[in-house]
């Protein structure tokens, strides 16, 4: 592998992973909402997710696509359900303070992995990787293994940026109501992604 070969997949990972969808929108939300030290679950959590997708369409998940569209409709169906029901979690949250926040809770490691599976983005990224960058023959494997790290190590820094931006944005949400438009405006963003979905 040439260092063309890990160049060209950071760079695509960079892009990918660090423009706005739901993963950083819901990202920043937490980060606000939670802090920086409790949402590092979230994004590396997204991170095992991504590198599991891009693991089963190495295995030819993405060819399955192909044969049965029905089951991509019924992923983005479920996958703007769900994103919709986070939408309006995020969007009705209570308020909180700094030292507020123990009923409600930031997205589970295992959560954000599962999550992976219904946010049509991911699937975009790992169907898109594998198809233009892996290697045929027999360096097939190896270079999926090294998309896999490096969209890992990309990702576990742009996720963090994005909720450092939440956590930074914190410090100006001192009243329940700037608390509350946030959070609106959060769920709104995040019920917005629908729209790329279709």
């Amino acid at each position: 592998m040439e260092w063309q070969f890990f160049l060209s997949v950071a760079l695509f990972a960079l892009v990918m992973t660090g423009t706005p969808g739901p993963n950083n929108v819901m990202l920043t939300a937490s980060g606000a909402n939670f802090g920086y030290r409790r949402s590092i679950p979230h994004f590396i959590g997204i991170g095992f997710g991504l590198i599991s997708l891009i693991s089963l369409n190495g295995l030819g998940l993405g060819v399955l696509f192909q044969t049965y569209p029905a089951i991509q409709d019924a992923l983005k169906i479920l996958g703007s359900a769900y994103l919709l029901y986070l939408a309006w979690k995020i969007a009705f949250s209570s308020a909180m303070s700094k030292g507020e926040g123990k009923a409600n809770k930031p997205m589970t490691c295992w959560e954000a992995i599962l999550f992976q599976y219904l946010n049509p983005k991911a699937w975009m990224m790992s169907i898109t990787a594998v198809g233009s960058f892996a290697y045929s023959g027999e360096d097939y494997w190896w270079s999926i293994a090294a998309i896999s790290i490096i969209f890992l190590l990309v990702q576990v820094h742009t996720s963090s940026v994005w909720v450092g931006f939440g956590a930074f944005i914190r410090r100006w949400l001192s009243t329940s109501k700037a608390w509350q438009r946030f959070n609106l405006g959060m769920g709104t963003l995040t019920a917005s992604c629908v729209v790329f979905i279709w």
